[in-house]
């Protein structure tokens, strides 16, 4: 795969606001596009393959790693595997679009690795577990072991927090939104 544009990656961990701030970049900036993430586990109710994820079976995930399909992909829990297929990142750049990522801290660092100096990778931050764990909650999608689960796994991934180029604080919604436009533009402009 030819590197052909440029890479925004937004981590954090879940209830974080990374999906609000990469919805927002996608309206306010022309030449971005999504990379839809390829999913081992069952569809939701309101999810339409190839446009929220690519559905997989756990058997045909691990047929695309074998077949070296992948920029990057991890095993998020047993026989729960998300990837970046290169295909998806070969389909934007044909397009003349700069790609960006919602993705877990893990598959953020491989794609930082992966596209070198052609990405960005932005980690959000919230001002405590405390808010995290509200977010999460105030979602209502989650069963109380789901929530303890992502906020054990955020303790974790927020150690990971240095490795990241930026770290962009979400502490009040519509000024990370502008940060964000602004850290994105710059960076797509140099």
């Amino acid at each position: 795969m030819k590197i052909q544009g440029k890479a925004i990656i937004f981590s954090a961990p879940s209830g974080s606001g990374k999906t609000t701030i990469v919805k927002h970049l996608l309206k306010e900036i022309d030449n971005l596009s999504f990379s839809i993430s390829a999913c081992s586990r069952k569809a939701r109710p309101h999810e339409i393959n190839g446009t929220d994820y690519y559905f997989l079976s756990a058997q045909d995930f691990k047929k695309n790693i074998q077949n070296n399909a992948f920029v990057e992909w991890e095993e998020v829990y047993s026989d729960n595997y998300y990837g970046t297929l290169k295909s998806e990142i070969d389909r934007i750049w044909q397009l003349g679009k700069h790609v960006i990522f919602d993705v877990d801290v893990k598959g953020g660092l491989n794609l930082k690795k992966y596209f070198g100096s052609n990405a960005l990778a932005i980690f959000v931050k919230t001002p405590d577990l405390e808010t995290l764990e509200a977010r999460l909650r105030g979602r209502g999608t989650d069963s109380e072991e789901k929530v303890q689960q992502r906020l054990a796994k955020a303790k974790d991934e927020i150690a990971f927090m240095p490795d990241f180029d930026i770290v962009l604080e979400n502490y009040e919604l519509e000024n990370t939104l502008d940060n964000a436009t602004n850290i994105v533009k710059k960076f797509i402009n140099n």
